[in-house]
């Protein structure tokens, strides 16, 4: 019989009755005493004998971590291995790979859910990815790498799935009908990602440029947001991450254009007094836009200090300062103040870095971004005269911590720290309690990672005065 979607038996399927998929009958059939048909077998049935039988013993080897209920937002269970698209690996390891990738992959790409309840990569990717054979393949694909790296005994599996999945994706961009909708976006850019990974940046480039292309198609990445969450956070964090500098417009203060909007709370922020503005900043001279960012994002901070941002809103409110931040560049045709552009670098840097810190990792890793940025703000602070306002008090004191904690060498967070350290005796203070108050002055999300990355840092820090 002909495979087909359909999760029941025949009998079930012809009354229009549920079936409870019992083997080798179900209820129904059994009471009945009929022989009871299976189009699609349930998972409870025996795996039937494969050719690729040499990929048994690695499955029996492998152990799954973070055990997962799966259920779907409408909280009616799903099978996540329901009657998904054929593929060239046996059974058994494409069951390891479902397993692997909904109770691992789905919360590596997105930390900031760790409830399978909730996870869009479990409630939202993969019920598109079972009924898509270009994102099936696609997802496996993550999960096989992931499997086989930590293995170290090549890419079999991986380089059968990356085949398939190429040629699954391409006729899907070559379908007018399907080349922009969210399966080929998400199949693109999570390709796209995997060749950066590999370090073919050129092969993911224009993975990223086909995706900017369909979002284009789609209305704009404001449109596809609307309609489709998960593939407009992703296209814009993703092409962001792997480009280092940012591939769509944002929005401005009023929420007009077509680009990435800013959360609400943004915009419903009111006028900062001068009595709020941190310590440091009254007499800074800054960027109007960078000024204008680093206060509303204060402001934000404070006024949700007690309330805490949702997940959401903490990733979208990233994505967008992000995006505004990076895009940023002075206006070097007019004559200007040199000590102005390189104090306004710095804060650009420097908020840059700590949105990534307070967020984490999340889809891709952003150690590469996160890498050149703290050479930029080292850069800009370096070409400033000792006497700048912006090297001096709390501010300063808030930008050098920030680099302390982004810095991914031992070399370059010392050399945030032997900066830090005299302008932290100057404010007369020697222990973390008094800098961690001097500093949450300034800009500070509270999130237990953050913390302790700057408290650990600080303590051995003080430890060798």
């Amino acid at each position: 019989m002909r495979r087909t979607l359909r999760r029941s038996c025949d009998a079930c399927a012809r009354s229009k009755l549920s079936c409870d998929l019992r083997t080798p009958q179900c209820s129904r059939c059994f009471k009945k005493k009929t022989n009871c048909v299976y189009a699609n077998e349930p998972l409870t049935l025996s795996p039937p004998e494969t050719t690729y039988s040499h990929n048994a013993d690695v499955v029996q080897k492998e152990s799954f971590s973070s055990p997962v209920l799966w259920v779907d937002p409408g909280s009616q269970a799903f099978d996540p291995f329901d009657a998904h698209p054929t593929t060239r690996l046996p059974r058994a390891r494409v069951q390891q790979l479902i397993m692997h990738f909904l109770s691992n992959i789905a919360f590596q790409y997105y930390p900031l859910d760790l409830k399978p309840t909730s996870n869009p990569f479990v409630v939202s990717w993969w019920p598109l990815a079972l009924q898509d054979p270009a994102l099936f393949h696609v997802s496996l694909q993550t999960a096989s790498l992931d499997i086989e790296l930590r293995a170290q005994k090549g890419f079999e599996n991986s380089e059968v799935l990356m085949a398939d999945s190429i040629s699954l994706v391409r006729r899907r961009v070559n379908d007018p009908l399907l080349a922009s909708q969210d399966e080929t976006m998400d199949s693109v850019v999570t390709l796209a990602a995997i060749e950066y990974g590999k370090g073919n940046t050129t092969v993911g480039s224009m993975h990223i440029d086909g995706v900017k292309e369909m979002v284009r198609l789609r209305g704009g990445i404001h449109l596809l947001k609307i309609t489709s969450p998960l593939t407009a956070r992703m296209v814009a964090w993703v092409s962001m991450i792997l480009k280092q500098t940012p591939q769509f417009k944002v929005q401005d203060n009023l929420h007009l254009g077509d680009g990435i909007a800013p959360i609400p709370q943004w915009l419903d922020l009111q006028a900062i007094s001068r009595d709020q503005l941190p310590s440091g900043f009254l007499n800074l001279e800054l960027d109007p836009s960078i000024r204008d960012v680093f206060l509303r994002l204060h402001h934000l901070f404070h006024v949700t200090h007690e309330h805490k941002l949702s997940t959401t809103d903490l990733h979208d409110l990233t994505c967008y300062i992000l995006h505004k931040l990076l895009a940023w560049s002075p206006d070097t045709s007019q004559p200007g103040n040199p000590s102005l552009i390189s104090t306004s670098r710095c804060i650009q840097y420097a908020t840059a870095l700590y949105m990534l810190i307070v967020h984490g990792p999340t889809y891709f890793s952003h150690m590469h971004l996160q890498s050149s940025l703290v050479m930029e703000l080292k850069s800009n602070l370096g070409s400033l005269p000792p006497t700048s306002a912006i090297l001096h008090g709390p501010l300063a004191l808030w930008i050098l911590t920030v680099g302390m904690v982004a810095s991914q060498d031992a070399l370059t967070c010392a050399w945030f720290t032997t900066k830090a350290m005299p302008i932290a005796r100057d404010l007369e203070l020697y222990s973390w309690d008094g800098i961690s108050q001097c500093i949450k002055g300034v800009l500070w999300y509270k999130t237990q990672h953050a913390e302790e990355q700057s408290r650990r840092l600080w303590e051995e820090a003080l430890s060798i005065i």
